[in-house]
């Protein structure tokens, strides 16, 4: 085990220095504005680490890759005429193939989605649908309400186009009403959209209550200030007693209020995928659709077409609900294992769906400190910081469970538990 701890304090601090210098170089270089204020992604960073063969990793918010359904992907690849296999090696439409668009389009439809009165585009991943509502909306300098914590994609995206970031805490049922209200009456300049993620929160893991949904559209109403509804777990839950105060607000669909939900096949079918979408106004749809032609043009065709053959042959529901079960499984042993071994002074919110637990550590406990002490016996995590949109609250770590299996989860999460205390 000696000999594991030095390989991986190596690789640690070589990752660091090799960092250190990409910084000099940069520094050397002239790059735009938007940029400037960029930072990279600690779990991108720390991916490389988690990749060694003896590390643990609950790190990523990926699927396990033993999850994929790859005799359902392999009939149908092995399906398709030759007409299809044309269609899937070309260019299409820049808001999706009308196939697709049409079966997810009844999906959606399904779950309550005002569909009709809406317009739905397929894009590379929801991060892209994210992108594409930040450049529709920003101008440099204007102003975005945000989660603190908050999904550190989204928080990039926004940075890109030089927002302003205005932060709003959670609490255990969703965004701090009150303070929502207080930074809205201080803000200079009206915000441009409200950023949130209501279900299964990344990294909160928590459930807007409907309470707190019904709030935000009360303060909201009629101010002109849009609702980005980022939506890409709550088909992961593990009781369906939770199923109905999940309700969006896009299925409230809530008059004087333009919602722009966005969703993604990569945590319920496959992220390799690179297939997201959004449901948007009519209105918002031109400018986006616009937008998308300038970025990619279209999203992968090939990928469409398993996507939608997918959802037309009656495997999507019996899938999820398939990983559904592990990703349960999965949660129950993280709870299990934190509070079997996990000090007092370590508390959390038990996930109820999704990939993530949120670990509140001891009062002076740093989370860089507790990351780099795992890190030495094996096991890489997130630190806090990595979510808070002024990247300084640093008294959390994230840790995933979806790409871990039980067994490792119980032989891992003492690690952690070993790392705090030592520093405690």
């Amino acid at each position: 085990m000696g000999e594991i701890i030095s390989v991986n304090k190596k690789k640690y601090y070589n990752y660091i220095a090799e960092k250190t210098k990409i910084y000099k170089l940069i520094n050397m270089t002239r790059f735009s504005s938007s940029v400037a204020e960029l930072r990279s992604s600690e779990i991108r960073d720390l991916m490389s680490l988690a990749t060694a063969p003896d590390m643990i990793s609950f790190a990523g918010g990926m699927p396990g890759n033993e999850l994929f359904p790859l005799n359902k992907i392999d009939e149908i690849l092995n399906s398709l005429s030759d007409k299809e296999k044309q269609v899937a090696l070309q260019y299409g439409p820049t808001t999706g193939l009308p196939t697709l668009l049409e079966s997810l389009a009844d999906w959606l439809e399904k779950k309550g989605l005002p569909v009709k009165s809406n317009k739905l585009i397929i894009t590379t991943g929801s991060l892209q649908a994210i992108n594409i509502l930040a450049k529709a909306f920003l101008d440099p300098g204007d102003s975005v309400l945000v989660e603190t914590p908050s999904f550190i994609g989204a928080l990039s995206a926004f940075r890109s186009y030089q927002a302003n970031l205005i932060t709003v805490p959670l609490n255990g049922d969703g965004m701090d009403i009150n303070l929502l209200k207080q930074r809205l009456k201080a803000a200079s300049s009206k915000p441009k959209f409200l950023y949130y993620s209501p279900n299964f929160h990344n990294p909160a893991g928590i459930i807007y209550s409907e309470k707190v949904k019904k709030q935000m559209i009360e303060v909201l109403k009629n101010q002109e200030i849009p609702v980005i509804e980022d939506d890409v777990y709550s088909d992961l839950y593990f009781y369906e007693k939770d199923v109905p105060k999940m309700q969006l607000i896009k299925t409230m669909d809530p008059e004087g209020i333009d919602v722009c939900y966005t969703g993604s096949f990569s945590k319920i079918l496959g992220p390799g995928l690179r297939l997201g979408w959004m449901l948007v106004p009519e209105s918002i749809y031109q400018k986006c659709e616009l937008i998308k032609q300038s970025i990619d043009a279209c999203s992968p065709s090939i990928s469409q077409v398993v996507a939608d053959k997918f959802i037309r042959e009656g495997h999507i529901d019996n899938y999820i609900a398939e990983v559904r079960e592990e990703y349960k499984k999965r949660g129950f042993a993280m709870i299990e294992t934190l509070e079997d071994c996990m000090p007092d002074s370590v508390t959390f919110e038990k996930p109820r769906g999704g990939f993530y637990t949120w670990l509140q550590l001891p009062e002076g406990c740093d989370a860089t400190a507790v990351l780099k002490k795992c890190i030495e016996k094996g096991v890489v995590v997130v630190t806090g910081k990595t979510f808070d949109p002024d990247g300084i609250k640093n008294d959390h770590i994230r840790v995933s469970f979806c790409n871990t299996d039980v067994e490792t989860i119980k032989r891992g999460v003492p690690v952690i538990a070993d790392a705090i205390k030592e520093l405690i």
